[in-house]
């Protein structure tokens, strides 16, 4: 299996992408060509364990860079890191509606589910190479304490997360910044989420200081994480009848990558009849799905602050498969993007797109009144992005996108305890925190203030791991 750069410039194994993280080029890897499971494929692994599901699903996208048995090993030992065999179990909240449940990891959100084995498969190779890596990741919220939990201590990697200040919960800040281990730095952006993702990008894009550090990045940009996070599509639809009964899925969507993960899965087969595209206020792919015009507007602060996102990296990749695979033309969209802050997809793109996807947008008073009824109704408290979610699934049956008996989960994507003000706000009671969750609330805090600027964090980045200005 070799990958390829949406952008046209780079070509690359398995594990060279995801060491690379973003291509040389600055695009994002792709497979070359997709592998396929088939209907017999998937029926085959009805009623198997995670792991083993895990297998199949990740093994062809691995090719060689890792032995069958190796990869095994490497799955049940990041599954068993989860509190429950199951990994991503399902809860019926409604006849046809159910949510699958991603909080089950370390740090009580989905993106353990991915960065868990992503930083085994790390360990792997350097300890096969005796090499080092430098991690860089922006988070909106999750992804940088599920990255700190994953590869604190491990050696020969030292992680530096950006986060916006102040734009993140106390409970996810914290779960970053008592990290106490040497390898780990995190530092505090004064800026938006968007302004940690494009210092990554530009940390990349100095190819110089990339390769003296052997940079690389675990955000939703490292192909790894997304074939991670195709597996729990595959186990929830199984669950439910698959393959001989469709599904949709509503996803609380912020840099595009998770639903991306869910067109990974249809392409390998899976019989997704729709995938929902789950918005907040920053709504630049609901306003793109519905007029092409994808244009930067700002990024408004709401209760679901994993979301507040402007520039959804991982949508690029869905570009470049509607273009037919057409690296110029993808280049020059997101070229665009850099040089006016908006592009407008041909005709051709969006009809394509919306053959699968679908968009909606939850206001913050329709977050709420989400988290209250599903509360009332099930006993249930979801957190403010699994509630987006929820209201997409809602707007999309009485838009009669998804028929009212149509069978349908919304990606739960985040433990409610991560964001008990805004729970409580909504449902009027504060959702207990899990024990391993409430010792961070109590740790002291070790972090940096750096301002949105890359020479800042490049140099910030030098001292911490020695390195000479030189680099």
């Amino acid at each position: 299996m070799r990958y390829v750069s949406t952008r046209g410039g780079a070509s690359a194994t398995f594990e060279e992408a995801l060491l690379l993280g973003l291509a040389p080029d600055g695009g994002l890897f792709v497979p070359e060509a997709w592998p396929e499971l088939g209907a017999e494929g998937i029926r085959r692994l009805a009623g198997r364990p995670y792991k083993d599901v895990a297998l199949e699903v990740i093994a062809p996208f691995v090719g060689d860079s890792f032995a069958r048995a190796e990869l095994e090993a490497i799955l049940a030992e990041t599954y068993a890191t989860f509190d429950t065999a199951l990994v991503a179990p399902l809860v019926q909240i409604a006849p046809a509606d159910f949510l699958v449940e991603l909080f089950h990891g370390p740090t009580f959100a989905f993106k353990d589910v991915a960065l868990q084995l992503v930083a085994r498969l790390y360990e792997r190779v350097l300890r096969r190479n005796k090499g080092r890596l430098t991690i860089v990741c922006a988070t909106s919220g999750d992804t940088g304490s599920a990255a700190i939990e994953a590869v604190r201590g491990r050696e020969g990697m030292e992680i530096f997360v950006l986060f916006p200040e102040g734009r993140v919960s106390d409970i996810q800040r914290k779960q970053m910044t008592t990290a106490a281990e040497k390898n780990v730095h995190v530092f505090a952006v004064a800026g938006t989420f968007d302004d940690c993702q494009r210092i990554v990008k530009e940390l990349f894009a100095d190819r110089a200081f990339a390769e003296a550090t052997s940079l690389t990045g675990v955000n939703s940009i490292n192909w790894a994480r997304i074939v991670a996070q195709a597996v729990y599509y595959v186990t929830s639809a199984l669950a439910l009848g698959a393959p001989d009964r469709g599904v949709s899925f509503a996803v609380p969507t912020g840099n595009f990558g998770d639903v991306y993960a869910g067109y990974v899965a249809a392409r390998m087969g899976l019989p997704i009849r729709r995938l929902l595209v789950a918005t907040n206020a920053n709504d630049i792919l609901v306003r793109t799905l519905e007029t092409g015009a994808y244009e930067k507007r700002g990024v408004v602060a709401t209760s679901s602050p994993s979301m507040d996102i402007e520039v959804a990296s991982n949508f690029e990749r869905l570009v470049f498969e509607v273009l037919d695979r057409d690296a110029s033309a993808t280049r020059a969209l997101f070229s665009g993007l850099s040089q006016s802050g908006a592009f407008t997809l041909p005709g051709h793109a969006r009809e394509r797109i919306g053959e699968l996807f679908w968009a909606a947008r939850a206001s913050e008073a329709e977050v709420a009144r989400a988290i209250a009824e599903i509360h009332k109704a099930t006993g249930h408290l979801l957190d403010p992005h699994t509630a987006v979610g929820a209201v997409a699934l809602q707007k999309a049956r009485l838009a009669g996108s998804i028929g009212a008996g149509e069978t349908a989960i919304v990606l739960a994507t985040a433990h409610p305890a991560k964001f008990p003000e805004a729970v409580a706000r909504a449902a009027g009671l504060t959702p207990i925190v899990p024990p391993r969750l409430a010792g961070v609330l109590t740790r002291p805090e070790r972090c940096l203030p750096v301002p949105p600027d890359t020479g800042a964090v490049k140099s910030a980045i030098r001292s911490a791991i020695g390195w000479r200005a030189s680099l």
